[in-house]
């Protein structure tokens, strides 16, 4: 069940300011639904995805497909390679959605408090709970419970006083792990933590900050102010915060959608400007109908560009906020123009919409359209 650390409340010791926090993550999930749902599936290397020949992508993996060291978004061709028994099936959301459903249902039976952060993992604030349990760990106990009975899927679940803590504590003994920091064991936890473990940090600014000594997530505290805001900018700050454990996030449920966008990855590379602007152009009309669909407008439109010798950029472009499909089209053809995909072999294409409001865009586009001349 991994490392477990508990701090044992009681009416003398419970402390009311000290919030319960759970971070419930699923074990595999796409790919231990499919394990579940096709039996002939069990104990086999499995990754969900596209097909190598299409280059499509690891969208998840079994565990016994990671032991070969296959990972969520490995080039399909590259996780065959790693692991030639591999089998491959591809992705199936209405069944994920259905299963997410569900253990959502439970995640609402004890709290009304819960972050969704994807299909298959989710924050809970159990301080107070329906279930009139005083310990944390035991709620995450009896949702495990219930999650494996009603669904036959296992889940992961770090118990700690904030976000951060807890979110680290689920995956630290997967699968069906569960993980208690308690107050008093902070500072225990935070010691044996690399800098990788923090929020933000991911494997370039951490050779960074390894090259000036700071290796453990502790060794943010002392880092030279200046240093750190050189290495990391506006973050260091927040580091250094969860750096002592400090994480005054509340769990905040229904989050709004910050972004939303399509790409896609083409099983031949896309030489033609003319067929990359039309493959734009549509998946900046799908930006527009999600816009539609949701009632929401976008100040900002991102498109993205990974040409053939896998180089990615993004271009983004800010005004006021608007859900015209004309409009969008025409300011993701512009930053298409910002790029070298008219003389560089293209791979993949995308276009998202951030930045959201809930005004209409009022300004005339007449300035867009030499756009589609």
């Amino acid at each position: 069940m991994g490392k477990v650390y508990i701090l044992p409340l009681t009416a003398a010791n419970r402390l009311p300011m000290v919030r319960r926090i759970l971070h419930i993550d699923m074990d595999a999930f796409y790919a231990s639904v499919e394990q579940r749902d096709s039996p002939e599936l069990r104990g086999r290397p499995v990754a969900v995805g596209g097909r190598p020949e299409e280059r499509g992508v690891v969208a998840a993996a079994s565990y016994e497909a990671r032991a070969f060291g296959v990972r969520s978004a490995m080039s399909m061709a590259r996780a065959v390679r790693l692991c030639p028994s591999l089998v491959i099936v591809r992705p199936d959301f209405t069944r994920y959605q259905a299963a997410s459903s569900a253990i959502f249902s439970i995640f609402r039976e004890v709290t009304s408090l819960v972050e969704p952060l994807s299909l298959d993992e989710a924050y809970l604030d159990v301080t107070e709970n329906s279930w009139g349990e005083l310990l944390a760990t035991s709620v995450a106990r009896r949702l495990k419970e219930r999650i494996r009975a009603e669904t036959t899927l296992t889940a992961s679940a770090g118990v700690a006083p904030n976000k951060f803590l807890a979110k680290i504590a689920s995956g630290w003994s997967k699968p069906d792990g569960l993980t208690v920091i308690s107050p008093e064991r902070v500072e225990p936890f935070l010691q044996q933590l690399p800098v990788e473990a923090l929020w933000g940090v991911g494997p370039v600014t951490a050779r960074k900050l390894r090259a000036h000594g700071v290796v453990r997530l502790v060794d943010v505290r002392t880092a030279d102010p200046a240093l750190l805001k050189e290495t990391v900018g506006s973050l260091a700050e927040w580091l250094r915060q969860l750096s002592d454990g400090h994480d005054d996030r509340p769990v905040v449920p229904n989050r709004a959608s910050k972004s939303s966008g399509s790409e896609t990855t083409y099983a031949e590379d896309l030489t033609d400007p003319a067929v990359v602007r039309s493959e734009l152009v549509e998946l900046a009309r799908q930006s527009a109908s999600w816009l539609a669909k949701h009632a929401l407008f976008a100040r900002t439109v991102t498109i993205k560009v990974r040409y053939a010798d896998f180089k990615t950029i993004t271009r983004s472009h800010t005004t006021a906020p608007t859900r015209d499909e004309a409009a969008i089209i025409a300011r993701a053809v512009q930053l298409l123009d910002r790029t070298e995909a008219s003389t560089r072999a293209v791979r993949l294409l995308g276009v998202s919409v951030h930045n959201f409001g809930n005004e209409p865009e009022t300004r005339e586009i007449a300035a867009f359209l030499p756009f589609f001349d």
